[in-house]
């Protein structure tokens, strides 16, 4: 009985050691999406999701002109700016964990593979721009 106790132990602790052991060599190219990105990009998301606003006016009145910006673009700025904020706290609330299909990418639509419904990772950022091209690449 004590020696069919001892190889169990044995065996607990080398299938423990085992599972620590775990290893990649290199460096996978989803380690650069982790909790504290997850984190991070949860609180900057919720927290400034309004800069949504002026940057979704400001873009449909390049395109489309100030009567489409005025009604359109601060509607649809509004509109993202929830949906920013909501995926922010959805983010904050389990970071910790890997939710979107085993990984901690974003959960908002990315510019990969969406044109007109995609977000970036993180808000936009606010700021003095110019219309001159050599101030900010876009």
């Amino acid at each position: 009985m004590l020696r069919r106790m001892k190889s169990l132990f044995v065996a607990a602790i080398f299938l423990v050691l085992a599972a620590a052991t775990r290893a990649d060599i290199q460096d996978p190219p989803a380690n650069a999406y982790g909790p504290t990105r997850k984190l991070g990009r949860g609180i900057s998301n919720f927290f400034l999701a309004p800069a949504e606003i002026p940057v979704t006016v400001a873009r449909i009145n390049t395109t489309e002109g100030n009567s489409a910006a005025a009604g359109y673009g601060v509607l649809l700025g509004v509109g993202r700016s929830f949906v920013r904020g909501g995926a922010g706290f959805i983010e904050m609330l389990t970071w910790p964990f890997p939710i979107v299909h085993g990984t901690y990418d974003p959960l908002l639509p990315g510019t990969t593979h969406r044109v007109h419904g995609a977000y970036s990772e993180f808000p936009p950022e606010l700021g003095n721009e110019s219309k001159y091209p050599y101030v900010r690449d876009y």
